[in-house]
């Protein structure tokens, strides 16, 4: 069943941000617009043309840009054209700046009480590994690069070094900078090419430096927040196993103005075959480093995501650890390697991950299609096509069916299914009929069962009389979009460390109701990205991404039989909610994984067969079967660890 019955409250709803002031004549242009008077602010004000071409979002909304601006624009401070765009998103920025501003206050500002406990702390640490800093230079903009070395001087945790491989810079002043400090500090060490070899034979330079027990990757514009290398020691002296850790970051603007950055989840495979969730601040160990041969020439402005994926393969993913808080500040600017090359460095980031797929076994990588900065992963078929078994739960409402059904035979492209339709006692004389008629059609069964309703039981005894190798659970009021949808869920579903897969499912307006699930926050658990206008590629990328989760909807969930029967199937104590739910969780228990696809694709009319829990009888139900997920559940339920910590709770607007 859906995790959210209901769009009321707020963690059903987007939280738009608050409107900029503006004088009353322009908030009532818009009002007398959207009366459908003052045509001319349209003619005049909105640029149709330049919306499209600045707003990559927009290309693929096939109504009018306006009806795009309303929807998704506005609420981004977008302008109206070329001359406001610039009021707008400047209004727009300040008022994020402000926001984030409030938060680095509250949450990651020092004092000097904390500094003196964090050096206390270092002195009583068991392991002070020694970390090396590695940082290749080229032409650095002076003021940059000495805040950047500074900013390794003034780190809280004494034990580093830094290593610098200057790339045959032309600048003078940037060498006279080196040579400086290389005499002032011997804990700074110093290479120099002759001739400019590019970043990834300079990090190997800097590389061959290091005698550190681990390298820290930093940029040579890019600046670490004091206590940076304090948390990396006391990351690595909890997890003493680990030979991956990484951050979370933010951007400082020309100015040093710290700007909103990426919170990101604990580590998740599939999530990093689509976009670098690793570097920034990316910490290795540096013997590992040395046996992989450092950094691979041809990979320049992707070096650091092809050593992440090499090293990936190389080591059990619990010797990967995510540090939940900001330890690197990114400076965005128009001359640094990610702007000035950006499309040279997309292309060797998906060649570092077809590397990475062709030795681990099959795969293509693809430019994702919602969002050209990311990437889009096809894993193959087995020749041998596994039979595909559907399970619908039904209970009269004909038409919806109808379509659900309709829909699988005619837009679907996957041949090996089944449909398995479990009728609870439907009495509509529309929905007998057709019942009747679809028990005489090839590849489809019809089994009756006149009990109350329970849907985990319903959905057991579905499976139970499957024969695929393969069930796929999906709700009644389902219409498929997407013809690929089964061989999409299905190449993830088929390996053997897969559990559930889930799909992306609209609602009929346009909004999307399923992006997988997050679990915690004032309910049980919600689902990811909950409305938000398709278009929008949600939190950097995340509701255009494959990607893995904690949990997924039962609404259409792809799983194989053996596991399904493996972990007992739902459980028929959760007869109506959260039966999904706490069959991901016990498949994770289990050790598998759960895997959130974009690229399948279905219109999700929902609840509306069974309703919303809007009486007392259904209420008293829902809090019945939420209080059975704490007690079972615990503290898994306190944080996801898909779902950044230092996010908002609820997971429909991560911000």
């Amino acid at each position: 069943m859906s995790v959210d019955k209901s769009d009321s409250g707020s963690a059903g709803k987007l939280a738009k941000p608050t409107s900029a002031k503006c004088p009353s004549f322009w908030r009532r242009i818009e009002q007398n617009f959207r009366k459908r008077r003052y045509r001319w602010t349209y003619k005049i004000l909105f640029d149709p043309d330049w919306y499209r071409k600045v707003h990559a979002d927009s290309s693929g909304w096939e109504g009018d840009p306006w009806e795009h601006y309303l929807e998704y624009g506005k609420y981004e401070g977008r302008g109206l054209n070329k001359i406001l765009n610039l009021v707008t998103t400047r209004g727009y920025r300040r008022r994020k700046v402000r926001s984030y501003s409030r938060w680095i206050k509250k949450h990651d500002s020092l004092t000097p009480k904390i500094r003196q406990d964090m050096r206390g702390k270092v002195a009583a640490l068991n392991r002070k590994p020694l970390l090396s800093v590695v940082m290749p230079v080229y032409n650095t903009n002076p003021k940059w690069l000495r805040q950047a070395i500074e900013s390794v001087r003034n780190q809280i945790y004494p034990h580093w070094e830094l290593c610098i491989a200057d790339d045959a810079s032309t600048e003078r002043s940037v060498i006279g900078l080196l040579k400086k400090y290389q005499k002032t500090d011997s804990r700074i060490k110093v290479v120099y090419h002759e001739k400019n070899a590019h970043i990834a034979a300079a990090s190997n330079s800097a590389l061959a430096l290091a005698k550190g027990d681990f390298i820290v990757l930093l940029d040579h514009d890019d600046k670490l927040p004091e206590h940076a290398l304090y948390w990396v020691a006391e990351a690595i002296n909890r997890n003493p196993e680990a030979r991956l850790l990484y951050s979370d970051w933010d951007s400082l603007d020309e100015n040093g103005v710290r700007l909103p950055g990426y919170f990101k989840p604990d580590f998740n495979y599939e999530l990093l075959l689509a976009q670098n969730c690793v570097t920034q601040l990316g910490v290795y160990s540096r013997e590992l480093v040395c046996e992989l041969g450092g950094f691979r020439k041809g990979y320049d402005g992707s070096q650091d995501y092809d050593l992440a994926l090499r090293v990936v393969a190389a080591i059990p993913h619990n010797q990967i650890v995510h540090i939940p808080r900001i330890l690197y500040h990114w400076r965005q600017h128009s001359s640094s390697v990610s702007h000035s090359s950006s499309e040279k460095c997309r292309e060797a980031g998906r060649r570092a991950v077809a590397d990475h797929l062709q030795s681990a076994g099959g795969g293509s990588v693809e430019v994702s299609p919602e969002a050209p900065q990311f990437h889009r992963i096809k894993f193959p078929l087995p020749t041998a096509l596994p039979l595909v078994s559907i399970i619908i739960c039904t209970r009269d409402y004909e038409a919806l069916l109808r379509k659900a059904v309709d829909s699988i035979h005619a837009v679907s492209t996957y041949t090996n299914y089944e449909i398995v339709i479990v009728d609870n006692g439907s009495r509509d004389p529309e929905a007998v009929a057709y019942l009747a008629f679809l028990a005489k059609r090839p590849r489809i069964r019809v089994i009756r069962d006149d009990s109350s309703f329970n849907f985990s039981r319903l959905i057991n005894s579905g499976v139970a009389q499957s024969r695929g190798e393969v069930v796929c659970l999906l709700n009644n009021d389902i219409e498929v979009i997407t013809p690929e949808w089964i061989e999409e869920m299905l190449s993830f579903a088929i390996k053997p460390d897969v559990g559930a897969v889930g799909a992306r499912l609209w609602y009929p307006d346009g909004k999307l109701q399923h992006g997988g699930v997050i679990i915690g926050g004032s309910r049980i658990a919600g689902h990811f990205h909950l409305r938000l206008p398709r278009g929008n590629i949600g939190y950097f990328g995340r509701a255009v991404l494959q990607q893995e989760l904690s949990a997924v909807t039962g609404a259409c969930l792809m799983v194989r039989q053996g596991v399904f029967q493996e972990v007992g199937g739902l459980d028929e104590k959760l007869e109506v909610d959260f039966n999904d739910i706490d069959f991901c969780l016990r498949l994770r228990a289990a050790g598998y994984r759960n895997i959130w696809t974009p690229f399948a694709e279905l219109m999700h009319h929902e609840s509306a067969s069974r309703g919303y829990e809007d009486n007392p009888e259904k209420i008293a139900k829902y809090q019945q079967e939420e209080d059975f997920m704490r007690v079972r559940w615990g503290k898994t339920l306190e944080q996801d660890p898909f779902y950044s910590p230092n996010l908002q709770t609820g997971a429909a607007n991560p911000s």
